[in-house]
């Protein structure tokens, strides 16, 4: 399931975090955990809405007027 953890494994660190942070702070990390992830997805949701570029009129193109080729006459 994660890699090389069994259930056995994954029993003993439950049982840790258990016993380190009691059962009575375990629901408010959770809570202040989802609430983070919250916050990271709402984030990201608006970074892609001032990513995206704004639909603008197209401009006019302007035609290049082509060189006139003028003939050069000398004076004598």
């Amino acid at each position: 399931m994660f890699g090389r953890f069994g259930w056995a494994e994954i029993l003993v660190i439950v049982v840790l975090v258990l016993i380190l942070f009691g059962s009575n702070k375990i629901p408010g990390m959770m809570k202040n955990l989802a609430d983070g992830l919250n916050i990271f997805k709402k984030e990201l949701k608006d970074d892609k809405k001032k990513s995206e570029p704004k639909k603008e009129a197209p401009k006019k193109q302007v035609a290049k007027k082509k060189p006139v080729a003028r003939k050069v006459v000398k004076k004598k």
